[in-house]
């Protein structure tokens, strides 16, 4: 059952048991995501450094999942101000709305105060079981005391392992290419408060800056500045590295990659519309296989380098290679899609052969969790 919340395409999980069964979803397609980034399935999608910093990502995810269960554990029993209900994002995400990210990065920034005023876990268990042995009776506040207190707890202790609406760029060495020249991968996230849905950031970077950038503190700290405004889902790529590119003389952004982690579709949680709506429906796999997790990989890659001629200097500026195609919608050089479904979904997606999910890559989870690849 769920319940209208802020907008038509948002919903507050109102059912205890349903929202236990969206986190224990949650929780398993998180698990598969994790197992594949470090799988060599994954080996012409990602290369091996950039699978692993997916790894980490997803591995954030799967921790403030777990972090938000703790919080609305038993929030749906409580009345008044407190009773409160996880809302999620029912279209073309099937996530926790984007300010359900915004509120935990505030509790974190106040965890360890609300720590200091709770009683201890041990306390919370010996009163609950005195009420409930002594008195007859669901200790219920308590269950919620020691929910909470466990919510502050993860968000205290994963303040560096959770993911948030910001994730700010990292910087990793690859080598000199001769002379001063040097090479980075930059990596940093989101989660777009329009889609609803983490996106990871993938920048293959030249620097041919007097100091290397990470040493250079007011070129590095601008250039994360810079990344961190321009990552929104509706800016193309073309946008965001041609913008890097002029900002930046001495930074010279060779390929940019965008990863979108979703939507997730479900018929027990998400309204979906066309060919994985009607595959969901004659699916009727039982829970926890009713669902489809879609991925998007965009890629844009500099083609060759121009050099504009001032009068005492040169600079060189990015020429990117745009597939027609593809460029219409993100400005990339070429665009993937996937798809992670459980065996029976992909059944009847492998039967009815929908003509937009042809070239979309299937992995296709089967039993203990193995992951198969098709297409």
């Amino acid at each position: 059952m769920v319940e209208t919340d802020l907008t038509n395409d948002h919903r507050a999980l109102d059912d205890e048991f349903a929202a236990r069964r969206y986190f224990a979803k949650f929780e398993r397609i998180t698990r598969i995501l994790a197992r594949l980034a470090e799988s060599p399935e994954i080996d012409g999608v990602l290369g091996e450094a950039e699978a692993g910093i997916l790894g980490g990502y997803i591995q954030g995810v799967a921790a403030s999942f777990k972090a938000l269960s703790m919080k609305y554990l038993v929030s749906g029993r409580i009345s008044g101000p407190a009773r409160k209900h996880l809302t999620i994002d029912l279209h073309e995400s099937g996530f926790p709305i984007y300010q359900e990210l915004v509120a935990m990065a505030n509790d974190a920034a106040q965890a360890a105060q609300h720590l200091r005023g709770m009683a201890s876990a041990e306390d919370l268990r010996d009163r609950m079981l005195r009420r409930i042995l002594g008195e007859r009776e669901v200790p219920t506040d308590l269950q919620y005391a020691m929910s909470q207190r466990l919510y502050f707890e993860a968000l205290g202790a994963g303040q560096g392992s959770l993911f948030w609406a910001q994730m700010h760029p990292t910087i990793e060495p690859l080598g000199e290419i001769g002379g001063e020249r040097r090479r980075y991968l930059l990596h940093w996230a989101v989660y777009d408060s329009q889609l609803n849905v983490p996106v990871i950031y993938l920048l293959d970077l030249e620097d041919s800056g007097r100091r290397a950038l990470p040493r250079d503190e007011g070129r590095w700290e601008q250039a994360k500045a810079h990344l961190m405004a321009q990552s929104v889902a509706g800016l193309k790529l073309i946008t965001i590295a041609k913008g890097f590119d002029t900002d930046f003389d001495d930074l010279h952004p060779k390929r940019l990659r965008r990863l979108f982690l979703g939507p997730m579709y479900s018929n027990a949680f998400t309204l979906q519309s066309g060919p994985i709506r009607e595959v969901l429906d004659e699916a009727r796999a039982p829970a926890g296989e009713d669902w489809a997790l879609a991925w998007t990989l965009e890629e844009l890659e500099s083609a060759r380098v121009e050099v504009e001629k001032g009068w005492f200097s040169a600079t060189e500026r990015e020429v990117f290679d745009l597939d027609p195609l593809a460029a219409q919608n993100s400005g990339a050089s070429r665009v993937s899609r996937a798809l992670i479904l459980p065996q029976r979904p992909f059944q009847v997606l492998a039967e009815k052969d929908p003509r937009g999910f042809r070239d979309v890559r299937k992995f296709v989870v089967g039993q203990d969790d193995r992951v198969l690849v098709y297409g």
